[in-house]
């Protein structure tokens, strides 16, 4: 079988083209940008363009070989590679579908949620590898531990982060669910908290009689999805209070830590083995990960760009660093979330003692609203914390250059490009 992945260095295509490759398909892809991952998956055995022209298609010797275009929700419709495939009469599916046509055929224990689902399969994987479950895994970062976004296993289980954007996660057929959490977020798909409720209740009653849903049974944004589930329901917040000595701060870890030990002990890992992982467990990439220091301020890069997120990663810095002063640089991820949750941005950013801001990270959207990270900006210091916009990512990483010390940590925040501002601060 041959594919085709456009955009194959993201984080979660490169995943998946491991997965096939490891699958024993024939894997092809595109990327407009060279990567440490396109380098990586060239050295795994994939054949990588660096251009994203139609040729890549068109140019196959015998077009009918290529059995599958893969492409992501950001992908736009007339994408050239997208066009010609289709064009070509080859089939294309989205991620999830693509990842779903695999994982299906496996035991699937999904993490789905808001915030935490990437930290949480992670965690789960490095238990069951330690347990010697042989897990499969593909997860929406690079672990710590491997510097990579899948792990190849041999056995049964297999163990996938769920995203909920245009309910994707619809598409595959878990046999255990752990949900992390509920919230209103991905504001220009979903039209309030029922909605997003609607699409989690849906996943969850797929899990069989004979399956299992881990999560915070009582929360009041999660109970309502779990009314019409058939299988057996096993609420984790008992597994928070445990002594769990992670190497990450902050209550939102141990939550997810709580998560993972949880579904871990359904599934049959020994306890101590369950302990001793979580306890080890490095982390992943941009999930509070430590860059290096800034004149003596230590920096840190998170994928942070939901509300919840970020006030918890602020706190989490608070906790590691209780004397130190919080320094945020922050990029918002789309036009209709700010809008959508600006109060919210508000309240989470003024937690920390200084805010530097840049643009807004466009992605798919145009802005519709009028909304701008100058407001943003404006609106933090109206709640009394320092806050200054910069137009761009150079601007803001000279001023922290300028301005920190050993007094100092600095948290570089948001789902695009702004990870560039870490790697300038420390490089």
């Amino acid at each position: 079988m041959k594919i085709h992945f456009i955009g194959i260095g993201g984080i979660g295509m490169s995943g998946l083209a491991r997965l096939y490759l490891h699958e024993g398909a024939h894997v092809s892809g595109s990327d407009a940008v060279e990567s440490e991952n396109t380098k990586k998956l060239e050295a795994e055995g994939a054949t990588i363009f660096h251009t994203q022209t139609p040729n890549n298609i068109q140019g196959t010797s015998d077009v009918s070989c290529i059995d599958l275009v893969v492409y992501t929700e950001a992908m736009a419709e007339d994408h050239p590679e997208l066009v010609a495939a289709r064009e070509a009469g080859i089939r294309t599916i989205n991620y999830f579908a693509a990842l779903a046509e695999v994982a299906n055929e496996y035991y699937l224990i999904a993490v789905a949620g808001t915030h935490g689902k990437t930290t949480t399969t992670a965690m789960l994987a490095d238990i069951l590898e330690e347990a010697s479950f042989d897990p499969t895994v593909v997860v929406g970062s690079l672990r710590s531990k491997t510097g990579s976004n899948f792990r190849a296993g041999k056995s049964k289980y297999f163990v996938v982060e769920a995203c909920e954007y245009k309910r994707d996660f619809l598409t595959l057929e878990p046999d255990v669910l752990v949900i992390t959490n509920i919230e209103h977020d991905h504001v220009d798909y979903y039209k309030d908290l029922v909605d997003v409720q609607s699409a989690f209740a849906e996943l969850a009653e797929k899990v069989p009689a004979d399956g299992a849903i881990i999560t915070l049974a009582t929360d009041p944004n999660i109970s309502p999805v779990l009314e019409n589930v058939q299988a057996k329901v096993f609420d984790y917040k008992i597994e928070v209070f445990r002594s769990l000595a992670l190497k990450q701060p902050g209550l939102h870890n141990r939550m997810n830590a709580g998560a993972a030990r949880a579904a871990a002990l359904v599934l049959g890992a020994d306890k101590k083995i369950v302990q001793e992982a979580l306890e080890n467990f490095a982390g992943t990439a941009r999930r509070f990960g430590y860059k290096g220091d800034c004149n003596g301020a230590h920096v840190y890069d998170d994928y942070a760009h939901h509300p919840t997120a970020i006030a918890l990663a602020i706190a989490g810095a608070r906790e590691l660093y209780p004397q130190k002063k919080v320094t945020v640089v922050f990029q918002s991820h789309t036009y209709s979330r700010t809008h959508e949750l600006f109060d919210d941005f508000v309240a989470s950013l003024a937690k920390a003692d200084r805010v530097l801001m840049t643009p807004i990270y466009a992605a798919r959207e145009e802005n519709e609203s009028g909304v701008s990270a100058e407001k943003l900006s404006e609106a933090i210091e109206q709640q009394g914390t320092e806050s200054s916009f910069f137009h761009t990512l150079d601007a803001a990483a000279l001023t922290i250059k300028e301005t920190v010390s050993n007094d100092d940590v600095v948290l570089v925040m948001g789902a695009g490009d702004i990870t560039k501002v870490a790697e300038t601060l420390t490089e």
